[in-house]
């Protein structure tokens, strides 16, 4: 694991067009893994920030869009769209082009490029504020950084690994909203 995400940081310091030679699935779904664990880690880590910027009336996440989305849907159209569809139609966008650029300056900014505005079209979920405008870097900072990550296993492993990651990242989130809050 500790390698993992020594390679998944070293990677997004230095973004290369390389595929990862081992195509040993138990290899790939180990690094696959690891990468969903940090992805979620990271989601876990940051999203309490949210709480205290509401708390503080700086951000309204009663409105979010994604609840706005999922509204009147039951669950398994919940995860049909919040599991396959959404992260299929966005990872195609911002992840499948990635590897059209083909020098390392081009690849390098392409890879930078596309995880920005894949983590900046996500402050299209709020509302609109002074406040949300201020603060979207770090509002966009979960999707900024997975985006990352999304990137790099679509390098390494191809463009079905990163469907798969995006699908199993929000999978976990859309699953542990269904949990009553007591």
């Amino acid at each position: 694991m500790k390698e993992t995400f020594l390679n998944l940081i070293n990677y997004l310091k230095n973004p290369i067009l390389e595929k990862d030679n081992n195509k040993d699935l138990n290899y790939r779904f180990k690094i696959f893994f690891h990468i969903l664990f940090i992805s979620i880690l990271t989601g876990i880590i940051i999203t309490p920030i949210f709480a205290l910027f509401e708390e503080m009336n700086w951000i309204n996440m009663e409105n979010h869009k994604v609840e706005e989305m999922f509204a009147g849907m039951n669950k398994l159209l919940i995860i049909l769209t919040g599991a396959i569809i959404v992260p299929t139609i966005e990872e195609v966008i911002f992840r499948g082009p990635i590897t059209t650029f083909k020098t390392p300056k081009s690849f390098k900014i392409g890879f930078y490029v596309l995880t920005l505005l894949f983590g900046f079209v996500h402050i299209t979920n709020f509302d609109f504020t002074t406040s949300v405008l201020l603060l979207s870097p770090i509002l966009v900072l979960p999707q900024l950084l997975v985006g990352g990550y999304f990137g790099y296993i679509r390098v390494r492993f191809g463009l079905q690994w990163s469907i798969l990651l995006h699908g199993s990242y929000n999978c976990f989130f859309i699953l542990l909203s269904f949990i009553p809050e007591s």
